[in-house]
């Protein structure tokens, strides 16, 4: 037992010295207050659980948690995209988290669900009675000056009796210790998905420190919201959507979090459609109505016909929908008019009038510059103030897009912003100084102080507002920011509320009989089948280009698979294979080079070209462009794939052999994402588009090969350059006893229905993937891609290899590639024919 104490001791002894040098070598700014190190200087009780378990930890072992961490945000493709970017950038986590000790959260949520209430009954009267302003408590300018106030919606009643669905806060500790409102975030609120994100990335790198420190759970907020939403519907099953940007948005990662976590349907304005009184989605089966809608686009681009014009975004008529309570809005459309500064000071004698309460949170003193007794005091003190856009982040007049530090402008500057005040000071606020509160990061293996924001989240509920426990944490970079934007610069942290006591772990599981058992396949958007359509042809398309690429690699490595046999009669008329390869590749956009060039010039562009819209790293970028907009529909490992495809190709190789193998190892991944489809993908209509991209690409490439390579003068160099290009060797060797002949090859590649790379396996594939699909016409005839698909399928049946000639063969690939379109145009319609006025089955 000694001996087992003293190693016990010896083993303690490293992690106590190292927590003891982190804390004195803390660099705790001063005057500034810090969540580590309480005001008497003595580490917070939380903080020193945390780092005592940390400390514990070996420098290797603390390496490798923090490298299996940034690795999981690689493989997972957690990205944001900074404001005027156009790339994404991995998500920025910071290794350690930030704690709150479990009294100190109660202090914050309660004040933030003060808050929360608080806007809830100012946007039923602005809206409705407007009696704020009829009395004076609310400077009618104030309001009126944001364009998120929205006459459109003033007197409609909200579809659910609520204005305000979800709310989040930024809040920061004030100089006194204790917690300020930065920012309120009424419109759309951000971040929840991330702070998801963020949980789950670090409890899986540190499982047992974050089990010893009894974190609270976030998955009861996630599905009290979700049940929220669910009971503000008039149906008892109801059809909820999240509506994003796109793809395009800076934050499209997270929408996509959320609606795969939440089991929503993740759609964009042109996927719904007015119908009625209701809101549908544009399926693959036709109009489904939808029942609430999530919306993370801004109030103003929500209806072109009502709002602003210009709006690609949005649902014409949405608007008048709501009027007829045709659907549920969370959070309801004009809600952004509560985010302008102007308010700020306004709000502590509303909550007095509204909720016979005192604002339980302060706020950065702010002087709206729209009364003349602000406006004064900010310009007489001009240097002492950060300045704000009343009703926006950007400060008019200056190209900055947030504050505008009057105290470091040139004194031109500082003049030009003084008269701007003085003329129109309703667009401008004054805000007080106020430096962040810090908390410990992790650098070059020490903690340092840096200062952050902590976004808390609000969701309504029938019993009140529920709280998320922890939120969504930006960090800056500079020890003494004052104002913090993740395009500046910024990482994040996921924020651990600790209880001294375990917490009850929760999920978003019900119990075995709270759910009725069903079996249905759930709908498919038809922008989400097109983009599963694409997904599929640009993967098949990259496997048929690196094919051509590893043939053509390999001939150059074996000469002898390089010169013509002179076997068959009129082969030195012909193209050599090489050069037949060649030709394909710069039809195909692949490379510029010339048939005759070096072959290794050729593989080289046709793999990693960057401008070569057909090279092999275009396609495979093509389709991971695609993927990014089917984020809630694939699985991690898929994306995980597609993303290591990029990465190896997008890595420069010069020799011929490299080129070859990462033709390979790509080719060897594509084959593992087959699989992960076919044996993984629900077999819903999701995946039967998916599969009929690929079907339909693979036919008419190999279509193609066969013309190339299979003419009627065809030698033995050819025909064999086509059994690997179709992945037919073994098959034909096992079947025929003698080299490659012309009509046993023609027969195995493009009529075989037995073997799986043939076009006629695609053809009978296809035919029943489009006899499952829905039918989307009431007349009860076949409709055009299943009468293409049919007719194709009879004359493949009926074909003989003999008569397969070059014009045969591109009637083929031609009708194949008129399959494919009919495909498009009659489940992904675009522009006039995407509203389907015609009564549609299965219309629910």
């Amino acid at each position: 037992m000694a001996g087992q104490g003293s190693s016990q001791e010896s083993k303690a002894r490293p992690g106590q010295r190292r927590m003891a040098q982190w804390t004195r070598d803390y660099a705790r700014l001063p005057g500034i207050p810090d969540e580590y190190i309480g005001p008497d200087g003595v580490p917070r009780a939380a903080w020193s659980r945390f780092f005592d378990a940390f400390a514990a930890l070996s420098p290797a072992d603390i390496e490798r948690r923090f490298a299996s961490a940034d690795r999981h945000l690689r493989e997972a493709g957690v990205t944001y995209r900074a404001p005027g970017e156009t790339a994404d950038r991995l998500w920025p986590l910071s290794h350690l988290p930030l704690i709150i000790d479990e009294a100190d959260w109660q202090q914050l949520t309660t004040a933030i669900a003060q808050r929360a209430q608080l806007f809830e009954m100012v946007l039923r009267d602005l809206y409705g009675d407007g009696r704020l302003v009829a009395d004076g408590a609310v400077p009618a300018a104030a309001i009126a000056g944001s364009n998120e106030y929205l006459r459109a919606v003033c007197g409609v009643k909200p579809p659910g009796n609520r204005y305000l669905h979800f709310y989040a806060a930024d809040v920061g500790r004030g100089p006194d210790g204790r917690w300020w409102v930065l920012n309120d975030r009424t419109q759309a609120p951000s971040g929840a998905g991330y702070a998801l994100e963020n949980r789950l990335v670090l409890s899986r790198a540190f499982s047992s420190l974050y089990k010893s420190m009894n974190v609270e759970r976030v998955a009861p907020f996630f599905e009290a919201f979700r049940d929220s939403l669910r009971a503000s519907a008039d149906r008892d099953e109801p059809r909820i959507g999240l509506l994003t940007p796109g793809a395009f948005s800076e934050t499209y990662f997270e929408h996509a979090t959320l609606a795969r976590y939440l089991g929503f349907l993740l759609v964009e304005g042109d996927d719904l459609a007015v119908s009625g009184d209701r809101i549908h989605i544009r399926t693959v089966a036709g109009l489904k109505r939808l029942d609430v809608l999530l919306r993370r686009v801004d109030s103003n681009f929500l209806d072109p016909l009502e709002l602003d014009a210009s709006s690609h975004l949005g649902v014409p008529g949405l608007i008048d929908v709501l009027r007829k309570s045709g659907v549920v809005v969370a959070n309801m459309p004009g809600s952004g008019v509560l985010e302008a500064r102007a308010l700020l000071g306004f709000l502590p004698s509303l909550c007095r009038r509204l909720l016979g309460e005192t604002l339980i949170m302060p706020h950065i003193a702010t002087w709206w510059c729209g009364q003349k007794a602000a406006r004064e005091e900010v310009l007489s003190r001009l240097e002492d103030f950060a300045i704000e856009g009343a009703y926006g982040r950007a400060v008019p007049g200056f190209s900055s897009h947030g504050p505008v530090l009057a105290g470091e402008l040139e004194p031109a500057e500082r003049d030009r912003l003084r008269q701007a005040i003085t003329d129109r000071g309703i667009d401008y606020v004054g805000q007080e100084l106020v430096r962040l509160s810090t908390t410990p990061v992790w650098e070059q293996g020490r903690i340092t102080p840096r200062p952050f924001v902590l976004r808390v989240f609000a969701a309504a509920t029938p019993s009140g507002w529920t709280i998320l426990p922890g939120g969504f944490c930006r960090i800056a970079e500079q020890a003494d920011a004052r104002a913090v934007s993740m395009g500046d610069g910024a990482r994040a942290a996921d924020v651990w509320v600790v209880s001294d006591k375990a917490v009850s772990s929760a999920t978003l599981l019900p119990g075995a009989d709270a759910v009725r058992i069903r079996r249905i396949a759930g709908v498919v958007p038809s922008r989400a089948a097109d983009n599963l359509f694409w997904l599929g042809r640009y993967l098949e398309r990259a496997e048929a280009t690196l094919r051509l690429i590893r043939a053509l690699g390999t001939s150059t490595r074996d000469p002898a698979k390089g010169t013509s046999t002179g076997a068959s009669t009129g082969a030195s008329t012909a193209l050599h294979s090489v050069e037949r390869i060649q030709r394909i590749l710069v039809t195909w956009g692949a490379t510029s080079q010339a048939t005759r060039a070096n072959p290794a010039k050729v593989i080289a562009e046709a793999l990693q070209s960057e401008e070569k819209f057909g090279s092999a790293l275009s396609l495979v970028r093509s389709a991971q462009r695609t993927a990014t907009s089917l984020r809630e529909r694939l699985s991690p490992d898929a994306w995980q794939i597609i993303t290591e495809m990029v990465d190896r190709l997008a890595l420069q190789v010069d020799d011929d052999d490299s080129i070859v193998s990462a033709a390979e190892l790509t080719l060897q991944e594509l084959a593992g994402l087959a699989g992960l489809a076919q044996e993984n993908m629900n077999r819903a209509a999701g995946w039967r588009f998916f599969d009929m991209g690929r079907r339909a690409e693979r036919a008419i490439n190999t279509a193609r090969f066969a013309r190339q390579f299979a003419y009627d003068e065809a030698g033995e160099e050819d025909l064999d350059m086509l059994l690997t290009l179709v992945d037919c060797q073994i098959t034909y060797r096992s079947r025929y006893l003698v080299g490659p002949a012309l009509a046993p090859v023609r027969d195995l590649a493009v009529l075989d229905p037995y073997n799986p790379r043939s076009v006629a396996f695609q053809v009978a594939t296809l035919n029943d993937h489009i006899a499952a699909l829905p039918s989307l016409k009431e007349h009860g005839l076949i409709e055009r891609p299943q009468r293409l698909a049919v007719a194709l399928q009879a004359t493949l049946t009926t074909a003989e290899a003999a008569a397969l000639d070059v014009k045969t063969l591109f009637a083929l690939e031609q009708d194949l590639l008129n399959l494919a379109d009919a495909i498009g145009l009659h489940y992904f319609p675009h522009g006039p024919n995407a509203s389907r006025p015609e009564k549609l089955t299965g219309l629910a």
